[in-house]
């Protein structure tokens, strides 16, 4: 039976598990009476971005328009995910609304991915671009950024400062055929310093790059401070279409504070690896015999030690196996103890390999430091075994913790060996996150029928449509017993 945005009970246990979300950036999903995401939205305060739907005083055919009107009659549950930043959550709503293509999310649907600021540093004369699809190296990157639209006004903008290139050419400073090269429009009007005509050394044009890269690491206020001091200067002697100008650049200089940063908040979908060159990497950096081909990705997840749970992820010749997924409910440890967790999922998972019943990966990966290895390495001590090769991948500093080394191994961000690691490091961890939701929605839902705040849900014995497939990062009910699991079996 589909909700009633008009039924005051329904409103009423909706605004009150909302009264419980916290106050800081993330994702929110609506979901219908089946657990199916209907939207997938991001905020700067979630507990005040969800409540507002549900508003007496709120006007949503006007302000969000009628197919999001006619959706909050079907919103049944609601459910939420904390991130750290505005930007996180921008980025995080991204990937879910392309993973889930929830029915009324109109935009981010497509493969697009945020852009980024990119500095050629590793050209004679480096240029400055708005790019989707970063240099593997020899490059600057900042970003991503949230509009492509006003990232592109304040490159403008800056240039008009820095005067720096923005051309495709390739520029030699060996070449002195340049003397003879006529320049482009932007040297005529001032905005370019005209490098491929050799109107500026090599030097003298680094150091515009670098003022750039300088203004691009400060906070900016003291140049917009100047700025806002000409636009006044310029109001004041009734010219009011520089004044206009210099503001318009005020407000694209300003855009340019909500981003993030290249390092954090990766895009993975922007930096393609290929499989075959990161196993070879590791091969070496690993020291094996041979390229890695199986490389299985352990993670734990826990709010206050409360919903542990353990994930499992396989990748086969650097690209996911999904039969291979594998997730473990943690019976065994209480309170926050993540070194105990990794140990019992360590040992349930290979227990059978112990055995001789399994063959053991070639690589297993935990996400951790030095401790959550040490955890994994005492799981199979345990179990009276050497496994052929555990490793871990600390976050921030992407350090690689090996059996065989004291100190940790370092590789450069754009290594294809430490992207592949990453990108099963993270699919581990969205992996346990789901499984934790899962828990939470459940558990949650438990206790609104026990406090008389929800009836039970009626079971459908009828196969699901294929038409509406069930979305694997979601919390949803259990299926029943002659339906198929659409996840892999608990451990």
């Amino acid at each position: 039976m589909e909700a009633s945005a008009n039924d005051p009970s329904h409103i009423e246990r909706l605004r009150e598990k909302i009264s419980a979300f916290p106050k800081t950036p993330g994702v929110y999903l609506m979901k219908d009476a089946r657990g199916l995401v209907l939207y997938v939205g991001k905020a700067k305060d979630l507990r005040a971005r969800v409540s507002s739907y549900f508003q007496e005083s709120a006007d949503l055919l006007a302000t969000r328009g009628p197919d999001i009107a006619r959706m909050i009659a079907k919103v049944d549950d609601i459910d939420f995910l904390e991130c750290e930043t505005e930007v996180d959550a921008l980025l995080t709503e991204a990937r879910l609304i392309k993973d889930i293509q929830p029915p009324h999310n109109a935009m981010l649907k497509d493969g697009k991915t945020f852009p980024y600021l990119e500095i050629t540093t590793s050209d004679d004369f480096p240029g400055v671009f708005v790019t989707r699809t970063p240099r593997a190296r020899g490059s600057k990157l900042y970003g991503p950024f949230t509009s492509a639209g006003a990232l592109r006004d304040a490159v403008n903008a800056m240039q008009k400062v820095f005067k720096f290139r923005t051309c495709e050419l390739e520029i030699l400073e060996s070449d002195d055929k340049r003397r003879f090269f006529r320049p482009c429009l932007l040297y005529s009007i001032n905005q370019c310093t005209a490098p491929c005509a050799d109107r500026i050394s090599r030097e003298e044009y680094r150091k515009d790059i670098e003022r750039l890269r300088k203004f691009l690491a400060s906070k900016r206020s003291v140049a917009i401070r100047e700025m806002e001091k000409e636009m006044r200067v310029a109001a004041d002697q009734l010219d009011f279409e520089e004044a206009a100008r210099i503001r318009d650049r005020i407000k694209a200089i300003r855009a340019l504070k909500l981003s993030g940063d290249p390092e954090e908040d990766v895009q993975p979908e922007a930096f393609y690896i290929d499989p075959r060159k990161g196993l070879e990497r590791l091969g070496r950096v690993l020291e094996l015999e041979h390229p890695p081909r199986i490389i299985e990705g352990i993670d734990i997840a826990n709010l206050q030690g409360e919903e542990s749970v353990g994930s499992l992820v396989c990748f086969i010749d650097g690209l996911p196996f999904k039969n291979g997924y594998k997730r473990f409910r943690i019976k065994s440890v209480e309170g926050q103890d993540d070194y105990a967790m990794i140990r019992e999922v360590v040992s349930r998972r290979y227990r059978h390999a112990a055995e001789g019943e399994e063959l053991y990966p070639d690589v297993i990966l935990i996400d951790g430091g030095l401790g959550q290895l040490h955890a994994a390495l005492a799981a199979c001590a345990e179990m009276f075994v050497k496994p052929p090769m555990v490793i871990s991948l600390a976050k921030r500093e992407e350090e690689i913790f090996t059996q065989a080394r004291k100190s940790p191994i370092r590789l450069p961000r754009n290594d294809p060996g430490l992207r592949l690691l990453q990108q099963v490091r993270d699919e581990a961890h969205r992996f346990a996150q789901h499984y934790h939701h899962i828990l939470r929605s459940r558990r949650q839902f438990d206790e609104d029928v026990k406090a008389g705040r929800r009836a039970p849900r009626k079971r459908s014995s009828l196969p699901r449509p294929a038409s509406q497939p069930r979305a694997e990062a979601l919390p949803d009910p259990l299926p029943p017993a002659d339906e198929p699991q659409m996840h892999p079996p608990i451990e």
